[in-house]
């Protein structure tokens, strides 16, 4: 009894040895393992270029849709050659509305905060932002001055980055734009979700306006002042 037992037991131990020496020289496997291995690393990197590629592309928009809605707002105001042409609170609302519709996918008045800014000469000839509107949810601020800074005096330099400020001319008006989107990923591996993307943008007045005043129409027309935070 003994004798068997130890011929079985001596069969079992020499079937797993082949068994491992099967298994160690078999490498049928080995590229799939490391194909498994690899892929995490593979997509990540993936996943972090097509992200990369997004935020670069939504830096190019937002530059874009600052410098259209700079560009809208100095063309606006009713059509009438024989007196200086007056802006309408629905103009202003106009251009916000195309810049949401050039934003696209990019939720811009959902997800960011457009500033506009008139920047005129005061009676004394200092710079003076006289009036502001703005538009979007994102709470954020004018970083270059708010409406009626510069009202009198001359000590108001202008609006944009310190030393680089942009002037308006007597009886003229320049309309300043700052946009500022919070930027949206569009991958589960983004460093850059919630990150700020702010731009400027800045174009004379193109025709003999009218500066005194933002006028209104019949019916009244919403005002979309800076007060408030509103996507329409």
């Amino acid at each position: 009894m003994m004798g068997s037992t130890l011929s079985l037991g001596s069969r079992a131990l020499l079937h797993t040895t082949r068994l491992v020496r099967l298994l160690r020289r078999d490498d049928s496997g080995l590229a799939l393992t490391e194909f498994a291995l690899s892929l995490p690393i593979f997509l990540s990197l993936g996943l972090l270029g097509t992200e990369t590629a997004h935020y670069v592309v939504t830096h190019m928009r937002v530059s874009q849709i600052a410098m259209q809605i700079a560009d809208n707002a100095s063309r606006v105001g009713e059509q009438d050659v024989l007196v200086e042409r007056r802006i309408f609170e629905d103009d202003i609302n106009d251009v916000f509305v195309g810049a949401d519709k050039l934003g696209g996918g990019l939720d811009i008045l959902e997800n960011g905060r457009v500033i506009l800014s008139s920047l005129e000469q005061n009676g004394e000839g200092g710079q003076w932002i006289h009036w502001q509107r703005c538009k979007g949810l994102k709470n954020h601020v004018s970083d270059y001055g708010d409406e009626g800074d510069g009202a009198s005096g001359t000590s108001f330099p202008g609006m944009g980055r310190p030393g680089e400020e942009i002037t308006a001319s007597s009886g003229n008006a320049v309309m300043f734009v700052q946009f500022t989107y919070e930027y949206q990923p569009i991958t589960p591996i983004s460093a850059m979700d919630g990150q700020a993307i702010t731009y400027t943008a800045a174009f004379n007045v193109r025709d003999s306006r009218d500066l005194t005043q933002i006028h209104q129409t019949t019916p009244v027309s919403a005002v979309s002042d800076c007060d408030t935070f509103s996507a329409s």
